[in-house]
């Protein structure tokens, strides 16, 4: 049961990358210039306060010089790749284990 809602969350993540993916497709057809949303301004967007409790809460602690340039890479990446990669990871962990034939257990 938690192998399928794994898997239908990953399904649900890569399915709004590629919106995100055809959003910022169809920007570049209308403008003539390509241009990429970064997942920042994508969260700010759509929950601005949550944003900044991330940036607060990645910014205290012993572990902040590790987490600082980790979270600024990821803030900085398009939102689509984002989304798409964090998709596919889910529905990877998500899969069910290979039959292993001819083994006996």
């Amino acid at each position: 049961m938690i192998r399928f809602l794994i898997r239908l969350l990953g399904f649900l993540v890569l399915a709004a990358g590629f919106v995100a993916l055809v959003v910022d497709g169809a920007r570049a057809i209308a403008s003539g210039v390509v241009t990429l949303t970064s997942l920042e301004s994508s969260w700010a967007t759509f929950a601005p306060q949550s944003l900044t409790d991330a940036k607060a809460a990645a910014g205290g602690g012993a572990a902040a010089s590790i987490v600082d340039p980790v979270l600024a890479f990821l803030l900085s990446a398009p939102t689509f790749a984002v989304l798409v990669a964090l998709g596919v990871i889910l529905m990877l962990l998500g899969r069910r284990p290979r039959r292993l034939v001819g083994v006996t257990p």
